[in-house]
């Protein structure tokens, strides 16, 4: 079996056994020490405003494209309808949270945006997601191109056990086939990047399994930039760490958001205003998931529209 073939199922057996994971918490709601993580009823939303008031970010780096749109997309698995008519707009070089219960839909959300919801069989969607102005949907649309330029990190960090940290990150190159010039120049720019070089660049041939849960997300991290996306989304990427680990990754979004768009769901309201610039709140009231608003952080935690964002973003429920 050819290498990048071996690497190829590798990865597509991790992102299905990944995708069928979240597929389960999308269809039952369940307590997880994640849903736990809420605020305390008696924080006001204009304490976390002040966090986020102090990073607004104009909508937009028209230098990095004119980012990702989502117009009417629907999600089912089979017959069950878990999201309904999302339209987003995500400006170029920016960040962008999504916040609400679990099993309203935001994790499905972001699978449709590059096509990972297809790994799971039943699964369907309708819309349109436009990166740059185009469909990804669109037909003889190349689907790996697609995943490529629209990387994605998870809840649980995966980087490959058996190869080593170099390996890990450019393991993608490998996947695409594409050539670069100097790889052990690019293996440094995406350890540095995510924030990892310091603490790996005397162990590169260690495994990636012998580095601690942050270091692991990290390297995963800096995995999905060897290949230069223009949008990372984020699923829950902190949820499984420490509060030192949890700082680090915060940093690395706000260095990483310079250079292209990026997408995060959180559970973590303090997470959403410390890195966000604009945030969209979901809701399932025992229907599909929908978004119920959308607005710069800083306005949906001190002045909110809709009462049930108030409601969500004080820990009245959650």
């Amino acid at each position: 079996m050819g290498w990048p073939t071996c690497i190829g199922r590798i990865s597509s057996h991790f992102v299905y056994c990944s995708t069928l994971f979240r597929f389960q918490e999308e269809l039952q709601v369940i307590n997880t020490p994640e849903r736990e993580k809420k605020m305390d009823a008696g924080v006001r939303p204009s304490s976390l405003a002040d966090v986020a008031a102090a990073k607004v970010k104009s909508p937009g780096n028209a230098s990095l494209g004119t980012g990702l749109e989502t117009r009417g997309v629907h999600a089912w698995f089979g017959k069950h309808h878990v999201l309904s008519d999302i339209n987003l707009n995500f400006g170029a070089g920016t960040v962008t949270a999504l916040i609400g219960p679990s099993g309203c839909g935001k994790s499905t959300f972001i699978r449709t945006i590059n096509r990972m919801h297809e790994f799971i069989p039943g699964a369907a969607m309708a819309g349109q997601v436009l990166l740059d102005g185009k469909d990804v949907y669109q037909p003889g649309t190349d689907v790996t191109k697609i995943r490529l330029q629209i990387g994605m990190v998870f809840q649980k960090p995966n980087p490959f056990p058996s190869m080593s940290i170099g390996e890990n990150v450019l393991s993608g190159l490998k996947l695409s086939q594409t050539k670069v010039s100097n790889k052990d120049e690019l293996l440094e720019e995406c350890l540095v990047r995510a924030g990892l070089w310091s603490e790996v660049k005397d162990r590169l041939s260690a495994h990636g399994g012998s580095l601690s849960g942050g270091q692991q997300q990290r390297l995963c991290i800096a995995r999905a930039l060897a290949v230069s996306p223009q949008v990372l989304l984020m699923d829950e990427p902190c949820s499984a760490l420490d509060p030192g680990s949890t700082l680090r990754i915060e940093d690395t979004i706000r260095e990483l958001s310079e250079t292209m768009t990026i997408v995060i769901v959180t559970h973590n309201m303090q997470q959403a205003a410390r890195v966000s610039d604009y945030t969209a709140f979901f809701l399932s009231d025992g229907g599909p998931g929908q978004m119920i608003e959308y607005a710069a952080t800083s306005e949906i935690f001190s002045r909110p529209v809709d009462q049930r964002t108030e409601n969500y973003v004080t820990g009245r429920f959650g």
